[in-house]
């Protein structure tokens, strides 16, 4: 007789989804109206269901092991198809209007595929998608003309920090980004390609510069990120970004180029105060699932 196959707890891959996303149990607790310790027996009956450990000792956190970043990967699909099966057979299909912010970074590869994504499994509701600079668009959430942002927050930045409506999802590498072959001359001022200001990157690569005593000179600048890459790929000059959406042309420099640190960035999700309807609640858990496997391939600490 065949043995049947394990059923998993959509309870618990719920919170697994939750607990990882919001930044641990505790935060899972909370959000679930139960206590650490009854997420904490979730995560273990989890792991005897599957057989394998799915989580390690970070520090004082916990993060998943490999096997649990693909359990991860699938616990959300799963959760995502079940809602979406609720909707449907409920017959209440989700409308309404989404006003949602992106840095530069993502808009070229990232956002088409995911905004895309959304429409097909909910094709009533309209997005309002705008694209801008850190904080132009965490202003605009805070006044209420966007419901969902996803912006750099200060460079350096402490991940506890506590904004109305905002979660780190992760903090990403600042770099020298150049083209492939450029050489830094130590005898001569270095050549930066920078987006205009006011610009966050822009003033910290500059600061950097001068605390360590290294002369440079703006060759190049432009309003828009498709402009700047187009620069520094035509070696017009260094620039300073994180490696969030760089094109393939281009790339970190090594240390050996003695350039200062640059430190990192967090990318950081906010979301209005007023913004509570179940379209806002769905693009939200999107963009952070979404988002996973593009931060990881920036280098990003999540």
């Amino acid at each position: 007789m065949a043995m049947l196959p394990t059923n998993l707890d959509m309870d618990v891959l719920r919170a697994l989804v939750i607990a990882m996303e919001h930044g641990g149990f505790a935060r899972a607790a909370e959000r679930l109206g139960r206590t650490q310790s009854a997420i904490s027996l979730q995560m273990k009956k989890l792991e005897e269901q599957v057989g394998q450990p799915l989580f390690r000792k970070a520090g004082r956190t916990v993060a998943l092991t490999d096997a649990g970043d693909l359990l991860l990967g699938y616990a959300r699909r799963i959760v995502a198809l079940n809602d979406e099966a609720l909707s449907a057979a409920r017959g209440r299909a989700m409308d309404g209007t989404v006003r949602v912010g992106f840095p530069q970074d993502l808009a070229e590869r990232w956002l088409p595929s995911v905004l895309g994504s959304f429409h097909r499994a909910h094709p009533r509701i309209h997005v309002e998608a705008q694209v801008g600079r850190g904080r132009e668009l965490r202003e605009r959430v805070a006044q209420g003309a966007l419901d969902l942002a996803l912006a750099f927050g200060e460079i350096g930045g402490d991940s506890a920090r506590t904004t109305t409506g905002a979660a780190t999802l992760a903090h990403l590498p600042v770099a020298w980004v150049a083209s492939d072959g450029f050489r830094a001359d130590r005898e001569s001022p270095l050549p930066l390609a920078l987006l205009d200001a006011p610009c966050m990157f822009r003033q910290h690569g500059i600061e950097r510069l001068d605390g360590g005593g290294r002369p440079w000179r703006i060759t190049f600048t432009s309003p828009s990120l498709s402009g700047l890459w187009a620069a520094v790929e035509a070696g017009l000059g260094v620039t300073i970004r994180t490696p969030l959406g760089l094109p393939e042309t281009l790339a970190p420099l090594e240390p050996h180029h003695d350039l200062p640190e640059l430190g990192s960035v967090p990318l950081e999700l906010h979301r209005a105060p007023s913004a509570a309807n179940p379209a806002v609640d769905r693009l939200h858990g999107i963009l952070a699932d979404s988002l996973a496997a593009v931060l990881r391939d920036a280098g990003a600490q999540i």
